[in-house]
């Protein structure tokens, strides 16, 4: 009997699973599947962890099933998406629990849909180091496998000296400092007084919801407006960042035109093999595509906002490079109202060259962008922004496998399309109005001083003393701070290599590659943490999402490389 290790046991994992049974293999084939959380739904999603923490994805959004959309080679297995699953509204934004019984239930599924000459065994513990074909188990089990899956998921990493430095001085001064994590992993008891949080996109969404109402904290609404009743037990949290805004609503309408054809100007695959500058090569052509999907669903959606026949918009806008001049012209010529039109460097940094004399006067001002936002992206009449986002997608999926990702990008990415429901922005609102949320500004700093941490930003000229700071983001991880055990015992002996990004590098099929240029034959690794991290582990309903089609290739070359 062959036999498959698989280091992970999350969505990733459940997914080429999937794959795997589609393909009804014939050979008796052993899986191992190692995690030392659910099967499934794995460390990120497992529902240990708070009721209040929800997704930032309408149920509707969320599938882990094949389905008309689907190009790979495989056969299609259509499936419930979430939303059909659960029963709930579509449109809902269910919590992070719903979603991990759903993919709790998708591994059970799979494993029944196996064929009988296949079967998994899981086992629940840390893998601790791999030699060879050889994987030591923290329980003191060892596996031999005759191929290897790393599905890893999100992993963490070794504290930057930044962050060393800043944990030593809180302890020598009695003061609080919370390190990049995972925000249902941080302990948040000793979080009291004032605050720094650095960071505005989903993790400070997390980080608020358990210092507020996680500690007993109520919202009421009254006249259509939504006021925090505190507790009592909230630190006053002073955030901040680089842009000094938080991310982008996310959208709550459907298109209102016609679904866009993506890709149609950012062809990763016709750029590939080519010597390529990111800003100056790449970058304009993601824009150009990103546009086309907010004007198409603006022309074909709102054909009363624009004053140009469709065919002959699309004509020009074709020919002419998105950084050009005569583009300009034609988008003011096309799209009367600038707020129909899309401007990447406005949305990038909303604040740039904006100050205001007191801190006060910059709290008034970013609640209103931040209402004007959750308006905007509540409204169907800006339904373009959705075809942006669609876009987006299309853009984001393709860049891993032409080249490694711009720092700037993947922020900007996550900024625009990752960021949290409506309502919570409406939390923010409502916390900030009670004095319990600060706004810093833009390009935010923090120094350690004397027995406190002092922030302060380019916005304004107040600065704030806490005792504590918390970093309000997810670690970055790369291979040579890893703080995996696997990808370190494979660092050790030049089993793995790491591109200029950090992420492991891996082959298009998802072979690792060692030190010397060399591909693993019997050795693979997927997930965000590899040089193929574009990809997610579910996908949007009839996108022909890539995961799908990544593990499917995947999925074949494990079988080819087991004799199957």
């Amino acid at each position: 009997m062959r036999s498959l290790v698989v280091i992970g046991g999350g969505p990733r994992a459940a997914g080429l699973l999937e794959r795997i049974a589609a393909q009804s293999p014939t050979l008796p084939l052993a899986v191992h599947v190692v995690d030392p959380f659910p099967p499934g739904a794995g460390r990120v999603w497992r529902h240990a962890q708070s009721p209040l923490l929800r997704m930032n994805s309408m149920a509707e959004d969320v599938t882990v099933f094949t389905d008309s959309s689907f190009d790979g080679a495989g056969p299609i297995r259509p499936g419930p998406s979430l939303s059909e699953w659960t029963d709930v509204d579509p449109a809902s934004f269910p919590s992070r629990q719903v979603q991990s019984r759903y993919l709790e239930w998708f591994f059970d599924h799979v494993r029944k849909s196996l064929p009988p000459n296949i079967s998994v065994t899981v086992h629940q513990a840390s893998a601790l180091k791999v030699v060879g074909n050889w994987v030591s188990l923290d329980n003191g089990e060892s596996l031999t496998g005759d191929v290897l899956v790393l599905a890893l998921g999100h992993l963490d990493a070794d504290p930057e000296p930044e962050h060393r430095k800043l944990a030593e001085h809180a302890s020598e001064h009695g003061l609080v400092y919370v390190p990049p994590l995972y925000s249902a992993d941080a302990d948040l008891s000793a979080v009291t007084g004032d605050v720094v949080l650095r960071g505005f996109g989903l993790a400070f969404i997390d980080l608020m919801v358990l210092l507020t109402e996680g500690r007993g904290g109520r919202y009421v609404r009254s006249d259509g407006q939504l006021t925090y009743v505190p507790s009592g037990a909230e630190p006053t949290l002073y955030v901040g960042s680089r842009r000094g805004v938080p991310y982008h609503s996310k959208t709550g309408y459907r298109l209102q035109g016609t679904r866009p054809s993506l890709p149609n100007f950012f062809v990763a695959d016709a750029l590939k093999g080519q010597e390529l500058d990111f800003r100056g090569d790449v970058w304009p052509l993601m824009a150009k595509e990103i546009a086309w999907g907010h004007y198409h669903e603006l022309f074909t959606g709102h054909p009363g906002l624009v004053r140009m026949p469709f065919v002959e918009f699309v004509a020009s806008f074709t020919a002419l490079p998105w950084y050009s001049t005569e583009m300009r012209e034609l988008e003011s010529l096309a799209v009367p109202d600038p707020a129909d039109r899309i401007d990447f460097e406005r949305l990038d940094r909303p604040l740039q060259g904006v100050t205001f004399g007191t801190a006060e006067e910059f709290q008034e001002h970013l609640r209103s962008y931040v209402e004007a936002d959750v308006v905007r992206r509540s409204d169907p009449r800006h339904s373009a922004d959705l075809g942006a986002f669609l876009a987006l997608l299309s853009v984001y999926g393709q860049l891993a496998g032409l080249m490694p990702f711009d720092g700037w990008w993947h922020g900007y990415f996550s900024y625009l399309a990752s960021g949290p429901p409506p309502d919570r922005l409406e939390e923010m609102l409502a916390l900030s109005r009670a004095g319990i949320v600060r706004f810093l500004g833009a390009d935010m700093w923090v120094d350690a001083v004397e027995g406190a941490f002092v922030a302060g930003s380019a916005t304004t000229p107040d600065v704030v003393r806490a005792n504590g700071l918390i970093e309000a983001r997810l670690p970055t991880h790369s291979l040579s701070r890893t703080a995996d055990p696997v990808l370190r015992s494979l660092r050790a002996v030049g089993d793995v290599s790491e591109d200029a990004a950090g992420l492991v590098r891996v082959s298009p099929v998802g072979h690792l590659v060692n030190e010397r240029g060399e591909e693993d034959p019997v050795r693979f690794a997927v997930g965000p943490y590899t040089t193929g991290k574009a990809f997610a582990a579910f996908a949007r309903p009839h996108t022909n999402a890539p995961a799908f089609r990544q593990n499917d290739v995947l999925a074949r070359e494990i079988l080819r490389t087991l004799g199957d």
